[in-house]
């Protein structure tokens, strides 16, 4: 039986970065401060401290990891390693579900900023097409349009940011937003959604070049830069808008703009905006095609789309199967119910990952505290988050559960045949 092919390395420690920071920053500044502003209220920092705590220890997790295990499928990967096979499988359905609706928060949230209400589920559908297609041309196609989308995003929010603390219109509501212990949890849950982009590295292990070296220190370096980012934009959204405006916003950024009366920059904020959501879209779905491909190597997923395309080194399969998921979810779902989702199979992956960290021997680099942090913080915010979002996700677990054990049974049948 010959080995399955395996994809070529060809990221540096740049374009680890910028893929790492391209899947993060669409999520945080353009989708989850309004939905933790409306959980947090005036606490909304705090939420955001809480968030970052818990993306730390499960950073740290995953570069132990990832430069253990330098192959692709993520915390997938690991789990089966560390833990076991259901293990494994949980984290990688929970990663699989989870930023599948990310990506269709992220499309529509890029087709939110360009066109009209009327077309924006079409719009959406238009793009992850479009970004499959580019995905489909290899990974360096792929790092090069995250390049230029990261850097024109960081522009366009350093000039948020300006006009933000220095647009005469600039003023939040005097009066504070009620804030609960239970509400600061339930936003940190929410704006876990935006740090999650630093797995993407990890399910990308093997087309990282020295990838022991290279996944560390660019998980690492990605989830600081978000972090400083998030910090002066979620500050200025509140001195601008305060916790009340920025909740019941659609479009924060732009609704910033609108209140410091800076009509002119209003187009190039959309198109940032828009650049951001679709970068996120871009990596995420890069991302989703690695742990599928690693899931279909061995059998958890349907081994048709372990198949990896010769010219360009892709899962050509997985990501064509992704695109076509993605449409049904964008014209079937809404925005704010896809975010709580995610956060729910995004946190059940990320805790899997701190015990499989938990559970190394070998070339550990961090101490185990900050696994056993990661685990109680991940389950902590499970528990805050919208309870539909909770319903949700474990009725998509135990289908996911219910699936493997048929396609197991029927695959021991055949062998016995």
């Amino acid at each position: 039986m010959t080995a399955p092919a395996t994809l070529a390395r060809r990221l540096g420690l740049f374009d680890a970065v910028m893929i790492g920071l391209g899947s993060m920053l669409g999520a945080g500044v353009f989708v989850a401060f309004a939905p933790a502003a409306r959980a947090a209220g005036d606490a909304l920092l705090v939420s955001l401290a809480i968030a970052a705590v818990v993306a730390f220890c499960n950073a740290t997790s995953s570069a132990q990891l990832a430069a253990r295990y330098p192959t692709s499928g993520g915390t997938y990967f690991h789990g089966r390693e560390e833990l076991g096979p259901w293990p494994g499988f949980l984290a990688g359905w929970c990663f699989v579900i989870g930023k599948t609706a990310s990506v269709a928060a992220m499309a529509l949230t890029a087709a939110a900023y360009l066109v009209p209400d009327a077309w924006q589920r079409p719009a959406a559908v238009a793009i992850v097409w479009a970004l499959a297609a580019a995905n489909l041309r290899g990974i360096t196609r792929t790092a090069r349009i995250t390049r230029l989308l990261a850097f024109t995003l960081l522009a366009v929010l350093a000039l948020v940011v300006a006009l933000g603390w220095t647009g005469g219109g600039a003023s939040g509501p005097s009066h504070p937003t009620p804030t609960s212990a239970l509400g600061i949890l339930q936003g940190a849950g929410l704006l876990f959604f935006a740090f999650a982009g630093y797995a993407r590295i990890a399910t990308m292990g093997e087309e990282v070049v020295e990838p022991r070296r290279t996944i560390p220190r660019a998980i690492v370096l990605a989830l600081g830069i978000a972090l400083m980012v998030y910090l002066a934009v979620g500050t200025t959204l509140l001195h601008t808008l305060g916790a009340r405006a920025l909740g019941a916003s659609t479009a924060p950024v732009a609704s910033l703009v609108q209140a410091v009366d800076a009509d002119r920059a209003s187009p190039l904020v959309r198109l940032g905006a828009a650049a951001a959501a679709v970068g996120a879209v871009l990596n995420l779905m890069t991302g989703i095609g690695r742990t599928s491909l690693a899931m279909a190597r061995e059998g958890d997923l349907p081994r048709a789309l372990a198949v990896i395309e010769p010219v360009h080194q892709v899962p050509r399969r997985a990501e064509l199967t992704l695109a076509g998921v993605v449409t049904v979810l964008v014209l079937l779902t809404d925005l704010r119910g896809a975010i709580g989702f995610s956060s729910f199979g995004v946190l059940l992956y990320y805790f899997v990952a701190n015990a499989a960290a938990w559970h190394q021997s070998e070339d550990r680099r961090y101490p185990s505290f900050l696994q056993g942090l990661g685990m109680a913080l991940c389950l902590l915010l499970v528990a805050t988050l919208p309870w539909t979002s909770v319903v949700a996700g474990v009725a998509v677990l135990a289908t996911g559960a219910v699936g493997r054990l048929i396609v197991r049974h029927g695959s021991c049948e055949a062998r016995t045949e």
